[in-house]
């Protein structure tokens, strides 16, 4: 029998009493919502007031083991359509979508008299002219407070974000120039988690701790690595860096606030073929530990912030199956990285997983699980005076002693035949091997003709470095590589950070923490020994082979200024260039005008989803879900979570698509679904470009543990 539902009327005392109760729920809400807010106020001023009592009162110092700290976290992206990507110099690996969101993370740590702050951003790398904007735009918020010698900011080194953000030729030309839109978007970035991380500065501890982890680099160079001395290889159970050194930073009362790692691996496990923007493993780990931290917000917000930093990662690959070669399964060559058959580009290491989606999510697991036992298990607290030590370096001039009687010299910068090869995480072009030595004719008479032998000078100083280009004597438009450079240090109690610290007493036992791709990009650092084999790394080595020798040489000198507490007369030295915007060239084109596929509007949906989804491991989905309670469709996921994809495919004649995946985790919860998809379109009228936002929405539908019920 049909039942039938009638739908009632309310009279108004009813509606008058429904809207009474309404008003006073309201109110209640708010009004616990403030006393919550005012306790949490109350609370952190009194943690302030106890921190700034310390300080005025100068019969009392600041307990040692007490710090000022501030964490913070905001996004980096930028533009994800049709820019260059930044890390395999590959003009034509272009961004078409997002894998996940880049983000920049800032710890502040102040004792009561100085403050540091280190950043990691989910970036290529730092450049010269990134680091200098980012100082500017802090100068004019902040004056003197973050400056060139307590700010230290560091790039992941993630190959799938954008490029764009540097002022030297050759990085230029590898990035199709200048992007404004891109750099804009690191620098506020940037800016802005430095700004969460001040407002959020609360009297806090900070403990240190170190472990191993095996199964998750290897290093892509044995060759090189075994021309160095065997009393140092035999001080070392690995022939790349194992090592994980955690800081857990916490509250007064024990809560955590955040985690900073640094680990010795390349973010490449997102290959060369990736065209969607991606942190890669070093940001998957940051994600699954704010994930855990962070209960019930989506990623990228919450309060507990996690940064995994880039190390000693140069010739440490996350591709721990090694190389081999992909057209025929064998080993490929031990000396020079290639195949019998298809040379070097046949020869590729892989894994740990089955494709690179899986061996990111791997290795940056690997990196979480060991940071998390590091930090439930750290007890060794820092305590003691926190310190800044910066210099300009021209290291293109820099004299080393190698022993009482020789001085070797550093070079003007140059790049060898074997920086063209690649490596096995992706290789070069054309007929160019790692390990070459000897240089090729064909390419050296192209290089003459086109931009210049190098000079004799430079040509020994660089020897047994083939030089392919001479960029130290290549100045236009502008010079190709940098000449000035930041050499930096800062220590929080014990932990120095970059340094060796045996000066003085209390930095005997200190944690030295390499921190890479820092301040300025220079390629790489090779030890003199590895220089001599030249394969990529050698070769990439753009000072020459004394580079390493005066980086130490320049450390030693902060370290020992840090320890006898002469900081303040160490020299500034040469400053580097600041070029106007209008001498730095952008080879990206204005996107055209968008056009909608016949019959459809912008919005429209090309591809419905399916009725009903089965929770599986890969499978497409929607990122809302419906509760029936409150009527209302709940954001589950956004384009910063790890199942989702975004990607944007390039049409002809500006009729461009955008695909939505959601890899559906087998924790699913069982309801109704749909697909968002928000963007914007670009129009010519009347000579005018007229962008609009549009929005695209599937259909509802439902995700079930079983095709049989739901």
């Amino acid at each position: 029998m049909a039942r039938k539902t009638e739908c009632c009327r309310l009279n108004g005392l009813e509606i008058s009493l429904i809207v009474l109760f309404l008003l006073m729920t309201a109110v209640s809400v708010g009004l616990i919502t403030v006393l919550a807010l005012k306790l949490d106020s109350e609370k952190r001023n009194s943690e302030l007031f106890t921190w700034f009592n310390y300080k005025k009162n100068t019969a009392l110092d600041p307990p040692e083991n007490l710090y000022l700290i501030g964490v913070g976290r905001a996004d980096c992206t930028g533009p994800v359509a049709d820019l260059p990507m930044m890390g395999y110099a590959n003009t034509e690996q272009t961004v078409r979508g997002i894998h996940t969101r880049l983000f920049s993370r800032a710890f502040i740590v102040d004792d009561g008299s100085k403050r540091v702050v280190f950043i990691t951003a989910d970036i290529g790398m730092v450049s010269q002219r990134l680091r200098l904007e980012v100082l500017q735009e802090l100068k004019a918020k902040y004056g003197d407070l973050y400056r060139q010698d307590n700010v230290v900011m560091s790039g992941t080194h993630t190959h799938a974000g954008v490029g764009g953000y540097f002022q030297y030729t050759l990085f230029m030309i590898t990035s199709k120039g200048y992007i404004k839109p891109s750099i804009q978007a690191i620098v506020s970035g940037i800016v802005k988690s430095i700004d969460l991380a001040h407002r959020n500065l609360r009297p806090g501890r900070i403990f240190i701790n170190k472990g191993q982890l095996v199964d998750s680099n290897l290093n892509r160079s044995p060759h090189s690595y075994m021309n160095n001395p065997e009393e140092e290889r035999n001080r070392y159970e690995f022939n790349t860096d194992k090592q994980i050194v955690i800081m857990k930073f916490t509250d007064l009362d024990g809560d955590g606030m955040g985690l900073l790692s640094w680990f010795a691996v390349h973010p490449v496990s997102m290959n060369n073929t990736n065209r969607m923007v991606s942190s890669d493993n070093l940001g998957y780990a940051s994600y699954g530990f704010e994930q855990e931290k962070n209960i019930g917000f989506l990623p990228g917000e919450g309060p507990f912030v996690a940064g995994f930093s880039s190390s000693n990662l140069g010739d440490s690959s996350p591709n721990i199956l090694g190389p081999v070669c992909v057209n025929t399964g064998e080993k490929c060559d031990y000396l020079n990285s290639s195949c019998p058959i298809g040379g070097k580009k046949e020869c590729l290491a892989f894994g740990p997983g089955e494709d690179m989606f899986e061996s990111t999510r791997m290795i940056g697991e690997n990196m979480y699980k060991k940071a998390k036992e590091l930090y439930s298990s750290a007890k060794q607290e820092l305590h003691g005076p926190v310190y800044g030590a910066h210099q300009w370096v021209n290291m293109t001039d820099e004299t080393v002693p190698l022993n009482s009687t020789h001085t070797g010299r550093t070079c003007k910068p140059a790049l060898g035949h074997s920086f063209a090869a690649g490596t096995t995480d992706g290789g070069g072009e054309f007929n160019f091997m790692q390990g070459d030595t000897n240089g090729d004719p064909f390419w050296d008479g192209i290089r003459d003709a086109v931009l210049g032998p190098p000079s004799n000078e430079t040509t020994a100083c660089h020897r047994p470095k083939p030089i392919l280009f001479s960029t130290g004597e290549m100045n236009s438009p502008l010079p190709w590589h940098p000449a000035i450079v930041d050499v930096q240090i800062i220590t929080i109690g014990s932990l120095a950070i970059v340094a060796e610290l045996e000066v003085k007493e209390s930095f005997a036992n200190a944690e030295v923490v390499v921190a890479g791709l820092c301040n300025i990009y220079t390629h790489y650092i090779t030890t003199y020994e590895e220089y001599q084999i030249q394969r990529y790394e050698g070769a990439s080595t753009i000072f020459g082979p004394h580079t390493l020798s005066a980086y130490i040489q320049r450390y030693r000198g902060l370290a020992k200024a840090i320890a006898h507490g002469t900081i303040k007369e160490l020299p500034k030295g040469p400053e580097p260039p600041f070029f106007d915007e209008d001498k730095l060239f952008n080879q990206v084109k204005d996107p055209v005008a968008d056009v909608a596929p016949a019959d459809t509007v912008f919005g429209d949906i090309l591809e419905q989803v399916n009725p009903v989804y089965k929770v599986v491991n890969k499978t497409f989905v929607t990122v809302e879900r419906f509760h029936n309670d409150t009527d209302s469709w709940e954001i589950v996921h956004t384009d910063a979570s790890w199942e989702t994809r975004f990607h944007w495919i390039k049409g002809l004649a500006g009729r461009s698509q955008s695909k939505v995946e959601w890899h559906i985790p087998l924790t699913a919860q069982t309801g109704t679904y749909r697909i968002q998809h928000f963007g914007h379109y670009k129009q010519i009228m009347d000579n005018n470009t007229i962008t609009t936002p549009y929005v695209g929405t599937s259909d509802a539908f439902k995700v079930t543990k079983s095709f049989y019920y739901y």
